[in-house]
């Protein structure tokens, strides 16, 4: 009697050895598992800049690749698309924004309100996805403002100069004018002078 359930046992143990085999090669050989590495998770950039937001992910299967913006003016869906597929880019940044097939995006011509967070979405097929998050700060360009204060000050230095010079040829020629009358006086009291002395 003993016998046969020693049998048992080992079909059982074969059964269920084979069995877990079976399963392990079913899930190697399923796809599954996404990654994503963000390289550069803070952007500094200024204004009217174009930025490159980017990121590269991996999965067996066929991925879809979202986009958003979250800033203290709301939140913004930037684009979405699955990996072979048609684009679909809102209508916000429409002309703005350039995809990449390893799921990363370029923004053109920056403005302050682009500052913020960019959340990416990356989801396979079979249901699995992961995130990634880039922070942009944008800055407005100080110096232009200063390199047109600078000309400005330079042109206005310019008439200034050229202003003083034109009074200063002024005030001269007015002093020679001034001379030769005094002189042209003079000369014409000395010769009523000299004629009255030749009448006396």
């Amino acid at each position: 009697l003993m016998r046969p359930l020693r049998g048992c046992r080992g079909r059982g143990v074969v059964v269920g050895t084979v069995t877990l085999c079976l399963a392990a090669g079913w899930a190697l050989q399923t796809p599954g598992g996404v990654s994503l590495v963000v390289p550069q998770p803070n952007i500094n950039a200024t204004v009217a800049q174009n930025i490159l937001l980017s990121v590269e992910y991996s999965c067996r299967g066929a991925a879809t690749v979202e986009w958003k913006h979250v800033s203290s003016w709301g939140t913004t869906k930037i684009a979405e698309w699955k990996s072979g597929n048609y684009v679909n880019i809102s209508t916000v940044y429409k002309g703005r924004v350039t995809t990449f097939e390893n799921g990363s995006i370029q923004l053109l011509n920056v403005g302050m309100r682009d500052a913020g967070y960019y959340f990416i979405t990356v989801t396979e097929e079979y249901g699995t996805n992961t995130y990634g998050t880039i922070i942009v700060n944008v800055y407005e360009i100080i110096y232009e403002d200063l390199h047109f204060v600078a000309v400005v000050f330079a042109f206005l230095a310019a008439v200034s100069a050229i202003l003083i010079c034109f009074m200063w040829l002024c005030n001269k020629s007015l002093h020679l004018c001034q001379k030769k009358t005094t002189h042209k006086l003079t000369a014409s009291t000395t010769e009523e002078i000299e004629l009255e002395t030749i009448e006396c």
